[in-house]
């Protein structure tokens, strides 16, 4: 049941979120859950080319559009809590530091969340070094998020957790592989509307388009259900565990 969920995202940059699980985001929100997001970065110097094109841009002037665009996306999928850390980008690693650290560990224990969804863990993006940095990070803060011995005052520690990796451009190239499929036929439209308010990354919009329509295929063949037609799906950290095979 979704009704009740708490559920937090941690992008890399100010689009990841949308490309690879807006459509999750969205059927959440609609359906009674608690959705935050985080957005590391904006993307400026390793997500923002296109921008960069314009006569006398800048790092300023290419955050401003990043910003606006990311706003513009997140409204269209019902995200009312987001946050923009602003950190720089290419490479990101270097910033994830541990003034980071207690931050982030300092979100997830206020948020409580039952579900992560940031970047996968199992294989490696083989394009943007920095989702691969930030999958590390945000797992293992979500494990310190469970410990009594990570002492962060005004916070109490988090029960464990489910984290899902988004699945990354280049899909086979990165080595990502299904663990979870998720039906996003009746939020579809708010997600293709939110694509599309990224002009920077055009390909992206094709890209995802087409990787929602061949996942809803997947989708039906292995849940039987023909009713499905647009999925998103994601990488498990852990495995199932309950008193039944689902």
């Amino acid at each position: 049941m979704i009704k009740g969920k708490k559920m937090l995202v941690v992008s890399a940059h100010a689009a990841d979120y949308v490309w690879r699980s807006g459509g999750t985001i969205a059927k959440y929100i609609k359906n009674g859950a608690e959705v935050h997001v985080v957005v590391l970065s904006f993307g400026i110097r390793g997500e923002s080319n296109d921008l960069w094109k314009a006569e006398g841009a800048t790092a300023e002037s290419v955050k401003a559009i990043r910003l606006g665009e990311t706003k513009e996306a997140a409204k269209t999928l019902g995200i009312t809590n987001i946050e923009f850390w602003d950190l720089p980008d290419y490479p990101m690693e270097p910033a994830l530091n541990e003034e980071v650290r207690e931050r982030l560990i300092r979100k997830i224990r206020e948020v409580q969340p039952d579900i992560i969804l940031t970047h996968d863990k199992n294989g490696e993006d083989i394009l943007n070094p920095d989702h691969n940095a930030v999958s590390r990070f945000v797992f293992a803060c979500s494990i310190q998020s469970n410990s009594n011995g990570v002492r962060i005052e005004g916070t109490r520690t988090t029960k464990q957790m489910q984290l899902y990796g988004f699945e990354p451009h280049q899909t086979e190239l990165s080595q990502f592989v299904p663990g979870s499929l998720i039906d996003i036929s009746e939020v579809y439209d708010q997600k293709v509307a939110a694509m599309k308010c990224f002009k920077a990354q055009g390909h992206l919009i094709e890209y995802y388009t087409e990787r929602a329509f061949l996942r809803g295929n997947h989708i039906r063949r292995i849940s039987g259900n023909q009713t499905y037609r647009y999925a998103e799906s994601f990488s498990n950290f852990f495995p199932v565990a309950g008193e039944e095979l689902y």
